[in-house]
């Protein structure tokens, strides 16, 4: 018996690109602070986005990550300046701001079938009802802890370590091969 080639991104149901020129930033604080707000506010030239949201404009905006982080986006390479402007913002407030540009991975992902891909592994409910355009949630895909976020009825994102980007990739690819099953074993 012969194997089967691997899928080309043409023959996939969804698209699966890697966003690798935005910059991102792990702001924990108490978000309801009208100064961490008006920073992240400078920062990302957007709104701060509410409970499990996200407010994303291009290459700039944040998620919710939990009731006290957001993960901030800038283009990358405006990553340094913005963590001196927040430096310098938020001075003594209680605070944390790191750059976690390398350490994480973006993926973006695109079409009409994303939320169904995505179902094969994730254990939250990701209909329209379930997970509208502006939701954010952290959970597990695949095994792999990451965030989700949707963008568009066709554009959605995931963040997961880059140490696991090869793995969340290939799951990806393996999940959006029409007719195929995630986590059954082939005899």
């Amino acid at each position: 018996m012969s194997e089967s080639a691997a899928p080309t991104t043409t023959d996939l149901l969804i698209g699966i690109g890697r966003a690798h020129d935005r910059g991102m930033i792990t702001l924990r604080g108490d978000l309801s602070d009208a100064q961490i707000v008006r920073s992240v506010e400078t920062a990302t030239a957007g709104a701060v986005p509410g409970e499990l949201c996200v407010a994303l404009n291009g290459d700039r905006g944040a998620v919710w990550m939990a009731p006290d982080e957001l993960l901030v986006f800038v283009p990358k390479d405006d990553v340094a300046s913005a963590l001196a402007m927040l430096s310098t913002d938020l001075g003594d407030l209680h605070h944390l701001a790191l750059d976690m540009s390398d350490a994480r991975a973006i993926y973006t992902l695109t079409g009409p079938l994303v939320a169904e891909v995505l179902s094969k592994g994730a254990p939250i409910d990701l209909s329209e009802r379930g997970f509208p355009v502006g939701a954010a949630r952290r959970t597990h895909l695949g095994g792999l802890a990451v965030a989700i976020w949707r963008l568009s009825d066709e554009h959605w994102e995931i963040v997961c370590l880059s140490s696991f980007a090869h793995h969340l990739q290939a799951w990806l690819e393996q999940a959006a091969v029409p007719g195929s099953e995630i986590g059954l074993t082939r005899r």
